[in-house]
């Protein structure tokens, strides 16, 4: 998702990416709740005003989503109803556009903890222009390590130490001045200053600790900002894309889900996280079949404000006590899917 023609990087034209090929959004039905809903996934705070009638110009060659229709819940553009992606009944003089609140604010990108105790411990670094750096621990506090932890699965933050109490990195500080809001899906979506600007060596860097050990995480969900991409997580053998067999993709291979303690929370989560809507029902049994190969996760235990599967709490990838005769699936309220890359 990218805007184009603003005045800075927070307001211009929607353009979203698909199929190679970047195209705009048309304005029928557009307004402040989709607009807030782009200008959080971009990391640009909240939405001022949401212009259509292509006030930033018109854009060029497709036109990608028409009729969209977001809650304030969703976590991107691509989790929001609407047309199937390319059906549109608009011309260019229609392209939607948002201005937002922020101008400065960090985009999204990768996040890591080291020299922790645990997976969930330890100094923040983030990636950038092909680099790992630090962030310095200026205003650093519970607000930001709270992001964090959320962000990488590690569920809430139990502390938020700075003076390089994990150690001194090396190399670049990327961030300063980091100051998260509670609902910001990830470091990157807080204010900062820019990129690689700071007053702080690496005396300074800031770490975290968080409650949670075991907490899946998956790479790919960070470069989107919690929402796991389609081929990470699928639906098989349902009546239509937003239903079916839950199968999640880790290590090169595809696998099931346990039924044990699966429900309608967990299935919320699969619905939500593939732009299918809310879930209906929360199926085991295989109710869609058996699937073939490894079982992935078991036990997963969901809570309503969890972006992915890939962020509940669950054992280890592989280790369950089920067999395919116990397969999880979901029935999602929508019967169709828009979803594409994020660049």
């Amino acid at each position: 998702v990218r805007l184009v023609n603003g005045s800075h990087q927070c307001a211009g034209r929607v353009e979203v990416y698909h199929n190679g090929e970047w195209g705009t959004v048309c304005d029928d039905g557009w307004g402040l709740e989709e607009a807030e809903v782009v200008c959080r996934e971009i990391g640009c705070g909240s939405a001022v005003s949401a212009p259509g009638s292509a006030a930033f110009g018109k854009g060029t060659g497709m036109i990608w989503l028409d009729d969209v229709v977001c809650t304030p819940a969703a976590p991107s553009i691509f989790n929001c109803m609407a047309k199937t992606l390319g059906n549109a009944n608009c011309g260019h003089i229609e392209d939607a556009g948002v201005v937002c609140s922020g101008k400065f604010y960090l985009h999204y990108n990768q996040v890591r903890l080291v020299n922790g105790p645990n997976q969930c411990s330890g100094r923040v670094e983030v990636y950038h222009s092909g680099e790992w750096g630090t962030v310095c621990d200026d205003d650093w506090g519970m607000k930001d390590a709270e992001v964090v932890c959320r962000q990488i699965g590690c569920r809430s933050a139990v502390s938020a130490p700075g003076s390089a109490r994990f150690g001194q990195g090396t190399g670049r500080i990327w961030l300063d001045d980091v100051a998260c809001t509670p609902a910001a899906a990830s470091i990157f979506n807080c204010m900062g200053t820019p990129w690689g600007a700071h007053n702080c060596d690496h005396g300074e860097d800031a770490g975290v600790v968080c409650s949670g050990k075991f907490y899946l995480h998956s790479p790919l969900s960070q470069h989107c900002m919690g929402r796991v991409l389609m081929n990470d997580v699928r639906l098989v053998n349902g009546p239509n894309q937003c239903s079916g067999r839950v199968e999640v993709y880790h290590s090169g291979e595809w696998g099931t889900v346990c039924d044990d303690d699966w429900g309608i929370e967990d299935a919320q989560v699969v619905c939500t996280q593939i732009g299918c809507g809310s879930a209906v029902s929360a199926p085991g049994s295989a109710r869609f079949g058996q699937g073939m190969g490894r079982i992935w996760l078991d036990d997963v235990a969901c809570t309503p404000a969890t972006a992915s599967i890939f962020n509940c709490m669950v054992k280890s990838w592989g280790d369950h006590d089920c067999g395919h005769g116990e397969d999880a699936g979901v029935v999602c309220s929508a019967h169709r899917l828009v979803c594409g890359p994020l660049f």
